[in-house]
């Protein structure tokens, strides 16, 4: 709901990344953006936070892509493509997964277009692994590899509360960690892209995600931080890893597109 039907005029573009082939746990969050199209009808279109319409937003839906089932490296290189294309036309990325793994083609070809490309990453999880089982190309990983594109200095994660130790060590030896809002101060003059992965909210709030894990945040907290970035150069961002069939009530859901509409308005 709220988008410009026209993507010619539209600033934002939305794209739907249904892909979750490399979960670890609990599968499903290639059914998001679906159920998150469907859930924004309840949704006001007006945020009292921002104090903005989704309309004046200026963006258009542009749907979900199709991927190659049981191939990775070809549904990648798709998101990387499309992602590119949108940028050509001089526009922003706003994507819904899917897994995690969809913003690693993101931040590719957007790192295409901007030298000084930084990462906000709002997590439960570390996602710094080199390998999960023997695979590189894991949403456990996609941190680290994007590491390699922006460089770790260029990388900011918050809400983390799970990783194995060898990837908090990496977290403290290149300063990535932040608990506090003046931790993002020093992106001020940087081209941002936010990536959100639900499971950053406490289960309380969102347990239908692929990787529950207790301890997280609670709504308001995310959209503090959401309203201190709002003043930062944005340039794209993702939601991921909602999987709404763990949650019948279709609360998380809800709260995904909510996380979405706020996300939005930062752009």
């Amino acid at each position: 709901m709220g988008q410009n039907p026209n993507f010619e005029t539209s600033d934002v573009i939305m794209l739907g990344l249904p892909f979750d082939g490399t979960v670890s746990y609990r599968p499903g969050s290639r059914f998001a953006p679906e159920q998150i199209r469907l859930a924004s009808w309840g949704l006001e279109d007006y945020s009292p936070e921002f104090d903005k319409h989704l309309q004046d937003v200026n963006f258009h839906d542009a749907g979900d892509l199709e991927f190659p089932l049981g191939n990775t490296y070809a549904s990648l290189d798709l998101i990387e493509k499309n992602v590119e294309e949108i940028y050509k036309a001089g526009k922003k990325v706003f994507a819904i997964g899917g897994e995690h793994l969809v913003t690693l083609p993101e931040i590719k070809a957007i790192s295409k277009f901007y030298d000084n490309l930084a990462v906000v990453h709002f997590d439960a999880h570390t996602d710094l692994r080199e390998e999960y089982l023997g695979e590189e190309m894991s949403h456990s990983a996609v941190i680290r590899h994007i590491s390699k594109i922006v460089g770790a200095e260029n990388i900011k994660q918050i809400g983390i509360r799970s990783g194995m130790k060898e990837e908090f060590e990496f977290m403290k030896k290149h300063n990535t960690l932040i608990h506090e809002f003046s931790g993002l101060d020093e992106f001020k003059g940087k081209k941002i892209f936010v990536t959100v992965d639900l499971d950053v909210l406490d289960t309380s709030v969102m347990c239908g995600t692929g990787t529950p894990e207790a301890g997280g945040m609670q709504f308001k907290e995310l959209i503090e931080w959401f309203k201190y970035l709002k003043d930062f150069e944005i340039i794209g961002a993702d939601v991921v890893e909602l999987a709404p069939d763990y949650d019948a009530s279709g609360v998380s859901t809800a709260v995904a597109t909510k996380v979405i509409r706020e996300l939005l308005m930062c752009l």
